[in-house]
């Protein structure tokens, strides 16, 4: 694995493929901590002051100490091999922002979904956008935050309505290792899904 150093501005002359990765999640899951912790250039941020015009319109049950929010879209880079870059383009979780996720993304190959356990209920509706919306493959990861409730693979499947092939992992979106490790998942199975797989006849 080959990394870029942090502020890097420019992509190294062996790059040959950049590949757009949308980074998606209900409110306040970790969207834009996870695309600063791996971002090799400065992340391009849409965030705001939250207002009282939120008030009674985000849900803000278990993020009392929210005081931003993402508006239009994170921006990030991350170089995962001498030939291979991540583009990352983070999408606003609130439901009057959903609008935004078709222009997003146009010409990802695939969606990192990131769900706080202690909102499920949010993380199934962005789910369940993100099907309408789009066919692309996703992987979802499991944000951890300090009061976080472990759940099995199979209560989550079940919770979030995910199929058997669906990947799930687990991530915390301040550390880049592990944050990396979730978006180098999604990038093994969107390539799995690509290459053709052998027939027996």
């Amino acid at each position: 694995m080959v990394f870029a150093d942090s502020g890097e501005r420019y992509l190294p002359d062996t790059v040959q493929q950049a590949v757009k990765i949308l980074i998606l999640g209900d409110f306040g899951v970790g969207k834009t901590t996870l695309i600063g912790s791996v971002s090799e250039i400065e992340p391009l941020r849409t965030e705001e002051t939250m207002t009282q015009a939120s008030v009674g319109v985000d849900d803000l049950d278990g993020l009392q100490h929210k005081t931003t929010t993402t508006v239009a879209m994170d921006f990030g880079r991350i170089t995962i091999s001498p030939r291979t870059a991540l583009y990352l383009f983070g999408a606003p979780g609130q439901q009057r922002f959903w609008n935004l996720w078709a222009g997003l993304s146009k010409g990802a190959v695939g969606a990192l979904v990131l769900i706080d356990t202690r909102r499920l209920e949010g993380s199934f509706d962005v789910l369940n956008q993100l099907e309408l919306q789009t066919d692309m493959p996703f992987a979802v990861a499991v944000n951890h935050f300090p009061d976080t409730y472990a759940h099995s693979e199979q209560e989550l499947r079940e919770a979030l309505d995910l199929l058997p092939h669906t990947p799930i992992v687990n991530c915390d979106a301040r550390d880049r290792a592990s944050s990396l490790d979730a978006l180098i998942t999604l990038v093994a199975y969107v390539s799995h899904l690509l290459v053709p797989q052998e027939t027996t006849s």
